[in-house]
């Protein structure tokens, strides 16, 4: 899928939403801010294991389609010794129920790192399928480019399983495994295994969280680049600490 066709799809998903609006109701559109000590992404610090700022912005409809805006600031490209020093992700879906209890979310999510200039372009275009039944998710993601600078690496995917258990007074504690598979001639050593643990509390749209994260990465290869001037394992175990403001 080339970034026109993405483009594309996300117009077509954006032309649905006010015809579903017509038929339906209104559209809700929320917003958030945040900050981590470390922005892990599926277990690999993208910020050369130093805070991020991070905001997003949602539009949805009870239909079910769904369109969305969220960046990050990140390191790890500047460090390949590319020109972008945050990640855009836009993304637009349909969600809805396949039985009483059992949920799907199917959608499509671009990666965008702004005139990156790697020799393999960071930027990246994954579909996604999900189902959930009560607190569990499982989660498929397909990249349908080459995956976040990866030489050759189309058809790399990521499996995530995860659950969010309500503990009752805002309290939340959030499981996660995920498997990310490379493609391509670094996929031996690119390919990995994560998991987390997140605890959070809801003070009225204002959200703290600390999460224990760890991976079994290839400590050689997930490294910072070379204008990053370290030699610090980006996938090594850590609690991040984190706060969202959603309105």
């Amino acid at each position: 899928m080339t970034y026109k066709t993405f483009t594309l799809t996300l117009l077509a998903l954006a032309a649905a939403l006010p015809l579903a609006a017509q038929a339906e109701g209104g559209l809700s559109t929320s917003f958030n801010v945040g900050a981590v000590s470390d922005y892990r992404y599926r277990g690999i610090s993208q910020t050369r294991l130093k805070p991020a700022l991070q905001g997003g912005v949602d539009l949805s409809h009870p239909s079910g389609f769904y369109l969305g805006a969220w960046a990050s600031t990140v390191r790890w490209v500047k460090d390949l010794e590319g020109d972008a020093g945050v990640e855009v992700d836009v993304y637009g879906g349909y969600k809805g129920e396949l039985a009483k209890g059992l949920g799907y979310d199917v959608g499509v999510l671009g990666y965008v790192y702004p005139s990156n200039k790697l020799a393999t372009s960071a930027n990246t275009t994954e579909l996604y399928g999900a189902l959930s039944f009560g607190p569990a998710t499982l989660k498929y993601s397909h990249a349908v480019t080459d995956t976040f600078g990866n030489t050759d690496s189309k058809n790399s995917f990521y499996l995530d399983a995860s659950a969010s258990f309500d503990l009752g007074g805002g309290w939340m504690l959030a499981p996660h495994l995920g498997y990310q598979k490379i493609k391509g001639p670094f996929g031996d050593a690119a390919t990995y295994t994560d998991g987390s643990l997140t605890l959070s509390k809801d003070f009225s749209g204002l959200v703290p969280s600390i999460a224990l994260v760890a991976t079994d990465a290839d400590k050689a290869f997930y490294v910072p680049g070379p204008a990053g001037n370290s030699t610090k394992f980006l996938g090594r175990s850590a609690v991040v600490l984190g706060v969202k403001y959603s309105f």
